[in-house]
């Protein structure tokens, strides 16, 4: 098969970490693979594994430029021909959705967030299959949208077993990291991801300041990068572990790449997103490293945490809830999570799935 793949950009993000994923392990398998964006900093990964990269604005919103993009991505698919479009943003769906009027290729759309529900939207739930990234994003579509079930498939995002092996740890990295920020000896909370009012490090924060009155040794780790956008909030987080007098329990490390390493230096992994999350990959990360998570009970987290067996969950925006599970679980630390995690969400579970998702959709329209 030859499988084109449609996003805004590919810059960092959990969208492109799939598309990544996909591309990778799809040329593996011995399909073609192409990714259509307008382009960023990961686009040459695309290449280096093995795929096509094309660089085409599917990003911009201006409505003024639809008919001039919907033409050359026209002209582009008909050169292509490929076997499946594949879209998984609400921009590049509608721009495919034109282009392919005429094409009749079959076309396949991933939802991977709660988006707001408007006529725009909805072109998620207008492909021949619909993939939603967990249980509660189908949920979420067939409240507002009821497209047929029969067109609906769950697959959730998978990771590479590779990538989070707790036997390829660079040692002399965390040796390094761990002095950086004064870890040895620290009972260590983790929170991943980047600095947005809408992942609730305020909750966090107090959090820790709750847990710290009874265990001193907790330390609590901010990690993610800090947009241009983003920098008073920012201030406002470090003004508050100044309030609550934390300078010795909370620490902000920046964005990070040894992710791997960090989940295995931490005692949990903390989730505290107000809005729900469409699924939760640093939460399937962490449990690869054996490390368990706390998360808000909403979202995508439903699908990964089994309470009180690979983590547990809370309330949104209760710090004092969010404390005594982290007490709690300091308790009863886990050491097994690996193998139930790569079985539940493994990426060949997830590409064989895809696959055979595209196998349906093609012999559908092969069939009318």
């Amino acid at each position: 098969m030859h499988i084109a793949q449609l996003l805004p950009e590919l810059n960092q993000g959990g969208i492109e970490t799939l598309i990544l994923s996909l591309n990778r392990e799809l040329v593996k398998r011995g399909h073609r693979s192409t990714v259509i964006s307008n382009g960023g900093t990961l686009a040459g990964q695309i290449e280096n594994d093995g795929g096509r990269h094309i660089t085409l604005d599917l990003c911009s919103k201006n409505p003024l430029t639809v008919p001039f993009r919907v033409s050359a991505l026209r002209t582009l698919l008909s050169d292509l021909r490929p076997s499946i479009l594949h879209a998984h943003s609400r921009v590049p769906a509608w721009l495919a959705w034109f282009s392919n009027k005429k094409l009749n290729i079959p076309f396949i759309t991933t939802v991977h967030g709660f988006n707001s529900v408007s006529k725009y939207s909805a072109i998620m739930t207008q492909g021949d299959r619909v993939i939603c990234v967990s249980h509660p994003i189908k949920d979420y579509i067939q409240q507002h949208y009821k497209p047929a079930d029969t067109r609906i498939d769950i697959i959730h995002p998978g990771i590479n077993p590779a990538e989070f092996n707790p036997e390829t740890l660079d040692r002399d990295w965390i040796n390094k990291f761990k002095a950086q920020f004064g870890l040895d000896g620290k009972f260590i909370v983790t929170t991943v991801g980047r600095i947005t009012e809408l992942k609730d490090y305020e909750t966090f924060i107090r959090a820790i300041d709750l847990c710290a009155k009874n265990e001193p040794n907790i330390l609590g780790l901010i990690v993610g990068g800090v947009r241009h956008d983003k920098q008073d909030y920012y201030e406002r987080l470090q003004q508050l572990v100044r309030e609550l007098q934390l300078e010795s329990h909370i620490h902000f490390t920046g964005s990070q790449t040894h992710l791997a390493e960090i989940y295995t230096l931490s005692a949990l992994l903390v989730s505290c997103s107000k809005k729900p999350e469409s699924f939760g990959l640093t939460l399937i990360e962490s449990l690869a490293m054996n490390t368990p998570v706390i998360a808000t009970r909403h979202g995508g987290p439903l699908d990964i945490i089994h309470e009180g067996k690979n983590g547990c969950l809370f309330e949104p925006q209760h710090p004092e809830e969010l404390a005594k599970k982290m007490s709690a679980e300091s308790a009863h630390p886990a050491t097994s999570l690996r193998l139930d995690t790569l079985k539940r969400f493994g990426i060949d579970r997830m590409l064989d799935a895809t696959i055979e998702t595209y196998q349906k959709t093609i012999q559908v329209r092969e069939k009318k």
